[in-house]
């Protein structure tokens, strides 16, 4: 109610602002008119003349004067600079009526009359949330001082700097982490993330080396295994990438969370599987996800079914083997691979061909 009083008193302010001007018109004009002047001019003339202070000639001529200035100010008087009554009335009409009428649609439009109250604790918790997050780093900061070697400590802090953009913080606590709780896959992951995120994304050669390391400790960790791929596509090597995000996909499950980042690095490469022609392209873009992964499955299949009675295709065996990872199949990619083998293993050159592709995609035994 308090807002609503606040805003008629305002608009009551505004008509009123606009209504005192239109009132005083013709009490302003009249005050300061020539015309009385002039009228007090002739009397003081007319008691001069009678009491022999001028002389007659001298005040008819005064009077002269003075009695044609009163004429023309007479003449400017009757045209009203002020504005007319229903002019007036429809301004006071707009001021008293219009101004609060416009005022409702604006907030109506751009307020938000709906809102109910919001209690000061509540648009402060925000802030409040913020401000908390930052009091509790600085205060397990203020702690790893003291007590420099408690690892549980240095292993909450650090992902909380990571979130809080703070990465070369970050690093020193993934360090500080692992020197006092032990190296591990993660660890070495979470240490290289940081690296690379203190470096704008770039993953340099002392971060490879800690997801190298991840790596070594465990095979399948997938951070270290994403940025080891993303080391190779930043050097310019896009077949290397390709090939390792798609052993990731051929051995992740259907719901991994991280499919769908790994899917957008191999498209990013240009590592699509299997390639759509032009026409296929325009049909398939107007499909849902569903019909569309639908269609590259039919041409998966196809491909196979040719590929049995044209065994020495090896860029088609290679096409098949890479589309089997993309869409995650793993076994039917080696099954393939092992008759691409059979179907090439009678020429040598082919098979050597079929070998070199084989490597860019991490399926390569030989």
């Amino acid at each position: 109610m308090t807002l609503w009083f606040v805003f008629a008193l305002m608009t009551a302010a505004a008509a009123f602002a606009v209504l005192w001007p239109l009132g005083r018109g013709k009490a302003v004009a009249s005050e300061g008119s020539e015309a009385v002047v002039y009228r007090d001019q002739l009397a003081e003339i007319r008691r001069d003349a009678d009491n022999g202070l001028i002389g007659l000639a001298e005040a008819d001529a005064a009077r002269v004067e003075i009695s044609r200035r009163l004429l023309a100010a007479s003449e400017e008087a009757n045209i009203d600079p002020s504005p007319s009554l229903p002019f007036r009335r429809a301004v006071a009409v707009v001021a008293l009526a219009g101004l609060p009428l416009v005022a409702v649609l604006l907030y109506a439009q751009f307020g938000s009359p709906s809102l109910g109250d919001f209690p000061l604790a509540e648009r402060t918790q925000a802030v409040a949330a913020s401000s908390s997050m930052e009091q509790l780093v600085a205060k397990v900061e203020t702690h790893l001082e003291s007590n420099p070697t408690d690892g549980r400590g240095w292993e909450v802090l650090a992902p909380v700097l990571t979130r809080l953009g703070r990465f070369d913080d970050a690093v020193r606590a993934w360090r500080n982490s692992i020197t006092y709780n032990g190296e591990t896959a993660t660890r070495r992951s979470d240490l290289g993330e940081a690296m690379a995120a203190a470096s704008s994304g770039i993953v340099t050669a002392e971060a490879k080396a800690e997801f190298d390391r991840a790596v070594a400790l465990d095979p399948n960790e997938v951070k270290a295994r994403y940025f080891i791929g993303l080391a190779a596509e930043q050097d310019g090597r896009n077949n290397d990438a390709a090939g390792i995000w798609r052993a990731m996909l051929a051995v992740a499950p259907a719901d991994a969370p991280w499919r769908s980042v790994v899917q957008a690095a191999l498209t990013r490469v240009g590592a699509t599987a299997p390639k759509l022609s032009d026409e296929q392209m325009s049909v398939a873009k107007d499909m849902s996800e569903s019909d569309r992964n639908t269609m590259i499955r039919g041409m998966v299949d196809r491909l196979a079914t040719r590929l049995k009675e044209q065994g020495d295709d090896v860029e088609g065996w290679l096409r098949l083997v890479r589309a089997y990872m993309v869409l995650g199949e793993r076994d039917k990619a080696q099954a393939a691979l092992g008759d691409a083998r059979q179907a090439v293993g009678s020429d040598a050159t082919r098979l050597q061909q079929l070998n070199n592709g084989l490597k860019s995609l991490g399926l390569d035994k030989s």
